[in-house]
């Protein structure tokens, strides 16, 4: 007798990690290629004899870190294992099957495998001319069934940041008790001061929910640490929902060691923007299409291309993030990467 699982497993989409291929340039998961500081590193080391015990199930140094870093109650965060797992946290914590979220598409390729796992429905809302979220269309997508919005800001894998007042009319178009989830994980790269706080956010809609990450600016991806800010309801629940000792005691100390050293980080993001806009001018001079970008990555729209694209830079040792049929997310890099990434892209 074979055990039986869900039927709909069958069709649930696989989430596609970038590719490592050794001797090869990885430009195709958004990390930071340095890595952690030397202080992070060194906690980290420490932290490791340590490992026979169970992590703090409720992360308070952590949480209550945050909570002093951000200017909330501690009670408006919850923590998780990177910000995937509380996007997932999110929809169990408002979803039944009979219930559905909506996104913009392409976005994080995660939103639609984690509304499946949940078993709720998804309803996906083309992008706009820019490759830029349609917040207007996203608002007019609601309906009675709609639990939550996620709004990816920048857009993950295109690059555009959501405006101040676009995002306001918004927040303004969607009903009370439709939670919206600002994905927030490229926010430390964000240069545009029209780009809202959303922190800020939460602290007036009671229906607004950040979600933050150690994986990208931090260079904590290895260790998942990932935090949500909202209003103490929406807080709690997606406490209820966490996997008991889901983040771990290392990445409890790596975050709060990387809290320490937020003004050298901070330092080489700034660096990476200065790489992103030289990036991104380049290809512009080359003749590529590439969105504004407020994240640590460009976007090339090659449509057809794209497959031919990524097999060119993979020839050349360079892995980019191809999404066949739509385009190539690239990593910007240390300024040695991006100038191999260059040279593979002008000789396309």
């Amino acid at each position: 007798m074979t055990v039986r699982t869900r039927a709909d497993l069958d069709q649930l989409p696989g989430y596609v990690p970038g590719r490592t291929i050794p001797g090869a340039i990885k430009l195709a998961s958004n990390e930071v290629s340095p890595g952690p500081l030397p202080s992070v590193v060194e906690a980290i080391t420490q932290a490791a004899a340590g490992v026979n015990r169970y992590p703090d199930n409720s992360a308070a140094a952590l949480v209550s870190r945050l909570a002093t870093w951000l200017d909330v109650d501690a009670d408006r965060i919850a923590v998780g294992c990177g910000s995937v797992s509380l996007c997932q946290q999110l929809v169990q914590a408002t979803c039944t099957e009979a219930d559905e979220v909506i996104f913009g598409w392409r976005s994080f390729e995660a939103y639609p495998i984690i509304t499946q796992v949940v078993g709720a429905r998804q309803r996906r809302v083309a992008l706009r001319p820019g490759h830029r979220l349609d917040l207007e269309a996203m608002a007019a997508a609601v309906t009675p069934a709609t639990r939550l919005v996620f709004v990816c800001s920048p857009n993950n894998p295109t690059g555009p940041a959501v405006r101040r007042d676009e995002l306001d009319r918004f927040l303004d178009a969607v009903p009370p008790d439709v939670l919206v989830v600002l994905d927030e994980a490229y926010h430390e790269f964000v240069t545009d001061p029209e780009v809202p706080d959303g922190v800020e956010l939460t602290r007036r809609r009671d229906n607004v929910a950040v979600l933050r990450t150690f994986s990208k600016a931090y260079g904590l991806a290895g260790l998942r640490v990932g935090y949500c800010v909202a209003a103490p309801p929406v807080a709690e629940a997606v406490r209820r929902v966490y996997v008991p000792f889901s983040l771990n005691s290392v990445a409890q100390v790596a975050a709060l060691a990387s809290l320490d050293a937020h003004d050298e980080l901070m330092a080489r993001c700034r660096e990476v923007i200065g790489e992103r806009e030289r990036v991104r001018g380049e290809l512009l001079a080359a003749g590529f299409e590439v969105p504004e970008t407020q994240a640590n990555f460009v976007w090339l729209p090659l449509g057809e291309a794209t497959d031919r694209f990524n097999e060119h830079c993979l020839e050349r040792k360079v892995i980019v993030r191809a999404f066949l049929g739509d385009g190539a997310r690239v990593t910007i890099g240390t300024p040695e990467e991006n100038d191999a990434f260059l040279a593979a892209a002008r000789a396309f």
